[in-house]
Protein backbone atom coordinates (compact mmCIF):
# COMPACT_ATOMS: atom_id res chain seq x y z
CA UNK A 1 0.00 0.00 0.00
CA UNK A 2 3.15 2.41 0.91
CA UNK A 3 4.66 2.04 -2.48
CA UNK A 4 1.55 2.55 -4.09
CA UNK A 5 0.81 5.28 -2.13
CA UNK A 6 4.57 6.68 -3.09
CA UNK A 7 4.42 5.66 -6.75
CA UNK A 8 1.06 7.81 -7.26
CA UNK A 9 2.34 10.87 -5.38
CA UNK A 10 5.37 10.72 -7.68
CA UNK A 11 3.11 10.53 -10.68
CA UNK A 12 1.02 13.45 -9.53
CA UNK A 13 4.27 15.50 -8.56
CA UNK A 14 5.72 14.25 -12.39
CA UNK A 15 2.60 15.39 -14.16
CA UNK A 16 2.27 18.37 -11.92
CA UNK A 17 5.83 19.36 -12.73
CA UNK A 18 5.12 18.86 -16.04
CA UNK A 19 2.45 21.25 -16.34
CA UNK A 20 4.50 23.67 -15.00
CA UNK A 21 7.27 23.45 -17.41
CA UNK A 22 5.17 23.71 -20.38
CA UNK A 23 3.12 26.99 -18.70
CA UNK A 24 7.32 28.44 -18.51
CA UNK A 25 8.08 27.14 -22.13
CA UNK A 26 4.66 29.18 -23.14
CA UNK A 27 5.29 31.82 -21.07
CA UNK A 28 9.09 32.13 -22.60
CA UNK A 29 7.81 31.61 -26.35
CA UNK A 30 5.33 34.41 -25.60
CA UNK A 31 8.41 36.80 -24.47
CA UNK A 32 10.21 35.81 -27.21
CA UNK A 33 7.48 36.43 -29.80
CA UNK A 34 6.72 39.65 -27.65
CA UNK A 35 10.75 40.85 -28.20
CA UNK A 36 11.09 39.93 -31.70
CA UNK A 37 7.92 42.14 -32.43
CA UNK A 38 9.02 45.24 -31.07
CA UNK A 39 11.93 44.63 -32.73
CA UNK A 40 10.56 44.48 -36.01
CA UNK A 41 8.53 47.50 -35.10
CA UNK A 42 11.56 49.56 -34.29
CA UNK A 43 13.44 48.93 -37.49
CA UNK A 44 10.72 50.95 -39.23
CA UNK A 45 12.00 54.64 -40.51
CA UNK A 46 10.51 56.64 -38.56
CA UNK A 47 7.84 59.25 -40.35
CA UNK A 48 8.82 62.03 -38.08
CA UNK A 49 11.66 64.04 -37.05
CA UNK A 50 10.72 62.74 -32.90
CA UNK A 51 14.19 62.12 -31.43
CA UNK A 52 13.02 59.55 -29.29
CA UNK A 53 11.84 57.43 -32.60
CA UNK A 54 14.84 57.84 -34.04
CA UNK A 55 17.11 56.90 -31.25
CA UNK A 56 15.32 53.94 -31.14
CA UNK A 57 15.22 53.31 -34.56
CA UNK A 58 18.88 53.85 -34.75
CA UNK A 59 19.45 51.26 -31.78
CA UNK A 60 18.30 48.68 -33.15
CA UNK A 61 19.89 48.91 -36.47
CA UNK A 62 23.08 49.10 -34.89
CA UNK A 63 22.14 46.08 -32.78
CA UNK A 64 22.00 44.13 -36.33
CA UNK A 65 25.04 45.77 -37.16
CA UNK A 66 27.08 44.58 -34.38
CA UNK A 67 28.76 41.05 -35.34
CA UNK A 68 32.65 41.25 -35.26
CA UNK A 69 32.37 44.52 -33.14
CA UNK A 70 34.08 43.65 -29.94
CA UNK A 71 33.29 47.22 -28.15
CA UNK A 72 30.09 48.96 -26.75
CA UNK A 73 29.00 51.02 -30.03
CA UNK A 74 29.82 54.82 -29.69
CA UNK A 75 26.28 56.22 -31.31
CA UNK A 76 25.90 59.93 -33.19
CA UNK A 77 22.63 61.15 -33.37
CA UNK A 78 22.04 64.13 -35.31
CA UNK A 79 18.35 65.87 -34.72
CA UNK A 80 16.28 67.67 -37.27
CA UNK A 81 17.04 70.71 -38.05
CA UNK A 82 14.00 72.61 -36.52
CA UNK A 83 14.83 70.97 -33.50
CA UNK A 84 15.36 74.55 -31.28
CA UNK A 85 19.07 76.09 -31.04
CA UNK A 86 19.86 72.99 -33.90
CA UNK A 87 23.43 75.09 -35.05
CA UNK A 88 24.78 75.28 -31.68
CA UNK A 89 23.61 70.98 -31.63
CA UNK A 90 25.04 70.46 -34.76
CA UNK A 91 28.52 72.40 -33.51
CA UNK A 92 28.66 70.86 -30.80
CA UNK A 93 28.23 67.20 -32.16
CA UNK A 94 30.78 68.32 -34.88
CA UNK A 95 33.21 69.25 -32.68
CA UNK A 96 32.32 65.79 -30.35
CA UNK A 97 32.83 63.92 -33.23
CA UNK A 98 35.84 65.61 -34.84
CA UNK A 99 37.47 65.21 -31.32
CA UNK A 100 37.13 61.42 -31.06
CA UNK A 101 38.09 60.83 -34.74
CA UNK A 102 41.33 63.40 -34.28
CA UNK A 103 42.28 61.20 -30.95
CA UNK A 104 41.84 57.63 -32.77
CA UNK A 105 39.40 55.13 -32.95
CA UNK A 106 40.95 51.62 -32.06
CA UNK A 107 40.09 48.60 -34.14
CA UNK A 108 37.10 46.18 -33.27
CA UNK A 109 34.95 49.81 -32.95
CA UNK A 110 31.37 50.82 -34.48
CA UNK A 111 30.80 54.62 -35.16
CA UNK A 112 27.20 54.82 -35.98
CA UNK A 113 25.64 57.85 -37.07
CA UNK A 114 21.69 58.64 -37.97
CA UNK A 115 19.44 61.60 -38.22
CA UNK A 116 16.16 62.28 -39.59
CA UNK A 117 18.22 64.54 -42.08
CA UNK A 118 20.38 62.48 -44.11
CA UNK A 119 22.16 65.68 -45.79
CA UNK A 120 22.89 67.28 -42.46
CA UNK A 121 24.18 64.35 -40.86
CA UNK A 122 26.27 64.18 -44.12
CA UNK A 123 28.07 67.31 -43.54
CA UNK A 124 29.08 66.33 -39.88
CA UNK A 125 30.43 63.27 -40.94
CA UNK A 126 32.18 65.14 -43.83
CA UNK A 127 33.63 67.70 -41.21
CA UNK A 128 34.46 64.81 -38.66
CA UNK A 129 36.45 62.94 -40.34
CA UNK A 130 39.00 65.72 -42.42
CA UNK A 131 40.48 65.10 -38.68
CA UNK A 132 41.25 61.23 -39.59
CA UNK A 133 44.79 60.53 -41.05
CA UNK A 134 44.98 58.39 -43.38
CA UNK A 135 44.39 54.66 -42.93
CA UNK A 136 44.26 55.76 -38.49
CA UNK A 137 41.45 53.50 -38.53
CA UNK A 138 41.70 50.22 -39.71
CA UNK A 139 39.78 47.78 -38.20
CA UNK A 140 36.89 50.33 -37.16
CA UNK A 141 33.56 50.26 -38.55
CA UNK A 142 31.67 53.49 -39.55
CA UNK A 143 28.07 52.74 -40.25
CA UNK A 144 26.12 55.76 -41.90
CA UNK A 145 22.28 55.24 -41.01
CA UNK A 146 20.27 57.78 -44.01
CA UNK A 147 19.73 58.41 -47.80
CA UNK A 148 21.55 56.98 -50.80
CA UNK A 149 21.58 60.03 -52.24
CA UNK A 150 24.34 60.88 -49.09
CA UNK A 151 26.31 57.55 -48.98
CA UNK A 152 28.81 58.73 -51.74
CA UNK A 153 29.62 61.99 -49.89
CA UNK A 154 30.48 60.03 -47.09
CA UNK A 155 31.94 57.18 -48.34
CA UNK A 156 34.51 59.53 -49.78
CA UNK A 157 35.16 61.11 -46.67
CA UNK A 158 35.23 58.14 -44.36
CA UNK A 159 37.53 55.65 -46.55
CA UNK A 160 41.12 57.22 -46.57
CA UNK A 161 40.77 56.40 -42.83
CA UNK A 162 40.79 52.97 -43.52
CA UNK A 163 37.75 52.70 -41.78
CA UNK A 164 35.30 49.86 -43.14
CA UNK A 165 32.24 52.40 -44.10
CA UNK A 166 28.63 50.19 -43.73
CA UNK A 167 25.53 51.42 -45.26
CA UNK A 168 21.71 51.59 -44.03
CA UNK A 169 19.39 53.39 -46.07
CA UNK A 170 16.42 55.37 -44.32
CA UNK A 171 14.38 54.92 -47.69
Amino acid sequence: MKKLLATMLIGVLTLGLAACENKEEKAKAERAKAAAAAAEAAMVVPTTTDPMAWRTYLTEVVKRNMEGIKNPPFMYFLPAPDTENFDDVFRRQADNVGGAIARGVLPDNLLAFGSPDSAKLADLIDDAFDFAEKGSMKGVRVLFVGKPADFDRVRAAVEPSGANVVFHSTE
